[in-house]
């Protein structure tokens, strides 16, 4: 069985709006201002090799589809064999190679998903795909590199959601320019090992 996990660029005040850029928001490519540092770099990395399928929604997918083809490298190579899955109710024919399109009810389409990939199945970006899933208790861990930034506009990654949604702490700890990897786990998981940090 797989696990949702949510990894986000995030603002102090909850943007995850084009953070790397390539999208039509005022500050996109806001986190490039802000030095993340060897630890930082390294914990994307790490994160990444140890994937086992990319979950997107349609237009982080293309900025992603866009980008990572023409690259090489560790971190690219995975990215660009992995399993890719994009929800989409318009996208008909990914170029990017490895990719399905989950085009049904997203609850529906993700539990099936989790039952039948294993590992680590990765979120990035897609504010709109995620809130669907923090709102259904699909997410089994979150993590989060907080940026020392206040945007005041943007797509956030928290929304409404039906009920609260408690989250435990498993590892924390601050690289670069004072940049704070948060990762949390919801509070009812049993048996989940606390992080180091």
């Amino acid at each position: 069985m797989g696990r949702i996990v949510v990894t986000e660029f995030v603002s102090l005040d909850g943007v995850v709006e084009a953070p790397g850029g390539g999208e039509d928001f005022k500050y996109a490519g806001w986190t490039f201002q802000i030095k993340r540092g060897d630890e930082g770099e390294k914990f994307k990395l790490d994160e990444t090799l140890s994937s086992e399928a990319l979950l997107l929604g349609r237009v982080t997918y293309e900025g992603f589809a866009a980008a990572w083809p023409s690259r090489d490298g560790e971190f690219a190579d995975k990215l660009n064999n992995m399993p890719k899955y994009v929800v989409s109710s318009t996208l008909e024919n990914p170029e990017w190679n490895n990719t399905t399109v989950l085009t049904g009810d997203v609850v529906e389409e993700v539990s099936k998903l989790k039952q039948e990939q294993g590992g680590d199945i990765v979120v990035h970006g897609s504010p709109q795909l995620a809130q669907t899933l923090i709102d259904h208790d699909l997410v089994d861990e979150y993590r989060l590199m907080v940026f020392p930034v206040v945007l005041g506009s943007g797509k956030r990654l928290f929304g409404e959601t039906s009920d609260k949604k408690p989250l435990r702490l498993v590892d924390s700890k601050v690289v670069g320019d004072g940049v704070a990897i948060l990762v949390y786990r919801p509070a009812a998981s049993e048996g989940d090992e606390a992080g180091s940090g």
